[in-house]
């Protein structure tokens, strides 16, 4: 069990879920990251006493030393602080549930600096997967999943190694809000209705991108790159009662799942205290008061970001950086009011037709300019 963590995105979803479980383990934070929400931050560094404590916006920075000038708290910004805070010396799992591409640049820098991770920003392995991974394994250091999903996966594969025998990977979904809707149905949707998660509380961009499934579309990407499985053995399967997490099918047919309760500190508790298993916070799951388990296939026709994540997979290189930097621009534009929801799914798509896609090695450099020509192309195609 890792004793001393760090957690970026401190103040999101996972990072305060995060923080319960370091306080129910009575495990040391010795460092803080988030965005801008001072007070909040403020609160977590009076109750976890870090040495470290970065804020992204340098404002926001700037009235989190004057609330904490009292404590023996460094606290830094920007990117460079978000990277300090990802690869501080005392630390011995990094935690990094930022959300977007901002996850990019502390994912590595952590590696740089040999620590373990306990991954959820999904947009490091969807945009940087090429990188991230190849540096991981010079580093040898272990990335462990966070997503419920891929965390069930990581745990279903204990008990044999997937590059003898996985046949499939069964990557469940909740369906979201929509699930049963065709397009003409989706033509009005307001924010309030696409922020209507049934089963999961999470943040507005991600329940976002689960009403889109383009959420599923970013975990297809990153059960490759972690599991180092082709997209054509990576199955859909829509689970409205978010009880089985994931599935893997073996090559004699056989399927194991892991099941639970829809609480994101299960899978956070895995994997800080991998392969330890220990008491959690969270309600036994009672199969009996649930009473049925239902599965469906994927509607790729009416949410065009699954099959988006598919295709940009298959084309590589670059491909997948303009995708999802496409969609965090379209995202942000739909929760301003600025486009409609169907609009997400084709400025993805138009994005990735008009910009290249580099085949061969990528560096960083180029992850991050494409994903701001995707920005750009999204917010030039609206006006």
């Amino acid at each position: 069990m890792k004793q001393n963590i760090s957690v970026l995105g401190s103040t999101g979803s996972i990072g305060v879920q995060t923080l319960d479980v370091a306080r129910k383990m009575g495990i040391k934070v010795c460092a803080l990251a988030a965005r801008q929400n001072v007070r909040l931050l403020e609160k977590q560094i009076r109750e976890f006493r870090p040495k470290l404590a970065a804020v992204f916006e340098e404002e926001a920075a700037s009235q989190l030393r004057a609330a904490v000038a009292d404590l023996d708290v460094a606290v830094v910004s920007g990117m460079d602080g978000l990277c300090e805070a990802a690869s501080i010396s005392s630390a011995d799992l990094i935690c990094n549930s930022v959300v977007g591409m901002v996850g990019l640049e502390p994912t590595l820098a952590a590696i740089a600096a040999g620590k373990d991770l306990a991954l959820s920003n999904k947009e490091t392995l969807v945009a940087g997967g090429a990188l991230v991974m190849k540096r991981a394994q010079e580093k040898q250091i272990s990335i462990l999943p966070v997503d419920s999903e891929h965390s069930a996966i990581f745990q279903c594969l204990q008990g044999a190694p997937a590059e003898r025998s996985l046949n499939k990977i069964l990557l469940t979904a909740s369906g979201g809000p929509f699930f049963g809707k065709k397009r003409e149905e989706l033509e009005n949707v307001t924010v309030e209705q696409a922020l209507n998660h049934p089963n999961w509380d999470m943040g507005a961009k991600i329940t976002v991108d689960s009403s889109t499934m383009m959420n599923k579309g970013l975990e297809i990407i990153e059960a490759s790159w972690l599991f180092g499985v082709p997209q054509d053995k990576i199955e859909v399967v829509v689970h409205r009662e978010s009880i089985i997490h994931s599935m893997v099918e073996y090559s004699d047919f056989s399927v194991i799942a892991q099941m639970g309760v829809p609480d994101m500190r299960i899978p956070i508790q895995y994997a800080i205290t991998y392969p330890q298993r220990m008491p959690s916070p969270v309600r036994q799951l009672d199969l009996t008061e649930i009473g049925k388990l239902t599965f469906f296939k994927p509607d790729t026709e009416t949410f065009s970001c699954l099959s988006a994540a598919r295709e940009a997979l298959r084309k590589g290189g670059l491909a997948a950086a303009v995708m999802n930097g496409a969609n965090e621009a379209a995202v942000a534009l739909f929760l301003n009011g600025r486009i409609s929801f169907l609009r997400i799914g084709e400025l993805v798509w138009e994005a990735m037709e008009h910009l290249s896609a580099k085949e061969e090695s990528i560096s960083l450099q180029e992850i991050l300019e494409a994903d701001h020509m995707a920005r750009a192309y999204v917010e030039n195609a609206i006006e």
